[in-house]
């Protein structure tokens, strides 16, 4: 099942522009997931977006199909990842807590559980699913205004934004929509090759994260990307500054460059699109990552909007801006940001609600249950 998993995860590589799939796939994986593989197989998103990325760039070249003759086949072969999903969908099992936990039905859980997993005792499974579904009956299903307005879960909203926001303003789109004409700056004769070696760090680091984040965990992964991305971009900073004065700070803003692109798809990168779905419960997660989902391509927008400006008013000192985002955003996930690793989604939203849920958050989830039921 992991490789039908793998392949329905490649449309947003080239269709990452749609809304629903970039939220739903995180979603899908993190109900499906075994705990104990839920990083890795939630970082398979990450990676198909920047596999997709990356051969977009090698097709894109003038001599492939980035030409006058052949620029109309490069954008009809968008679709083909949306043929190959629609082909392989009937494979991909519903997710058997939505089954069991929204829908009621065990039986059909345990078939899915077991067309995931093979034949197997799913009882652990379903006994931790029943738990789950406990809590749900208590909550009720929420929607994206109550979910803005409530104070239950404004912990996790805040949270979720956060890695959002740190993903999109850590300066990265900036570095990927850009890097030609900053490649071009430090002096690199062909840019666009440049380009595409970004693209392959990406990828190689994507991998990295795949392999690391159910070991390290989230938590500890996205400190040291963001860390890491902070140096670099002083770093960049510096080379960009004294290029003019020193031939080889060239190598310098290279170097800051690839490393920045390694450092983000360590953990930035990947792990806000899936922490989300365990962050919360069954009864709020659609709408958090629907807020979540909007959050990122919103901030995505203004910055690709807006850079050129910065750019222009802040000249060589462009990326400590991004610094300084950087820190702010380390600080706040070392201070705010619980580890999820290893953690069933009952303890996760345990860890937020320990001592802060008050008579007045009860209300407030019986009066919400209440309209819900109604």
């Amino acid at each position: 099942m992991t490789c039908y998993v793998a392949v329905f995860h490649f449309s947003p590589s080239v269709l990452c522009v749609s809304g629903l799939t970039c939220g739903l796939v995180p979603m899908y994986i993190g109900e499906i997931a075994p705990k104990a593989y839920r990083g890795a197989l939630g970082t398979l998103h990450q990676l198909a977006i920047v596999a997709g990325i990356l051969l977009s760039q090698v097709i894109g070249l003038d001599f492939v199909l980035g030409n006058e003759d052949r620029w109309p086949l490069l954008l009809g072969l968008s679709g083909a990842p949306a043929v190959l999903q629609c082909l392989l969908l009937p494979f991909c099992p519903e997710s058997p807590r939505y089954l069991y936990i929204i829908l009621g039905k065990e039986e059909e859980a345990r078939k899915s559980l077991s067309r995931l997993k093979g034949p197997y005792d799913a009882t652990p499974d379903i006994e931790e699913m029943r738990r789950e579904k406990e809590e749900a009956d208590k909550e009720p299903r929420v929607s994206i205004l109550s979910l803005i307005c409530s104070t239950v879960y404004r912990r996790q909203l805040f949270v979720a934004l956060m890695m959002h926001l740190s993903q999109q303003l850590s300066g990265i789109n900036a570095i990927f929509y850009y890097s030609t004409s900053i490649f071009e700056r430090a002096g690199v004769s062909q840019p666009v090759y440049a380009t595409i070696g970004v693209g392959v760090i990406n990828t190689i680091f994507t991998l990295v994260s795949v392999a690391l984040v159910d070991r390290a965990g989230r938590r500890t992964l996205t400190l040291a990307g963001l860390g890491g991305m902070c140096i670099c971009a002083i770093a960049m900073t510096v080379g960009l500054k004294l290029l003019n004065t020193y031939s080889w700070m060239s190598y310098v803003s290279m170097a800051a460059i690839f490393l920045f692109v390694s450092f983000f798809e360590i953990g930035p990168g990947p792990i806000p699109w899936f922490i989300v779905a365990e962050l919360f419960s069954q009864g709020p997660r659609p709408a958090a990552i629907a807020i979540a989902g909007c959050c990122n391509w919103t901030s995505n927008f203004i910055i690709a909007m807006t850079f050129p400006y910065i750019q222009a008013w802040m000249d060589s000192y462009v990326f400590i801006l991004f610094a300084v985002l950087l820190l702010g955003f380390t600080i706040f996930i070392y201070l705010r940001v619980p580890e999820t690793k290893g953690k069933t989604f009952e303890e996760i939203a345990a860890e937020f609600q320990k001592g802060r849920r008050t008579h007045k958050d009860i209300n407030e989830l019986q009066q919400l249950k209440a309209s819900t039921d109604a």
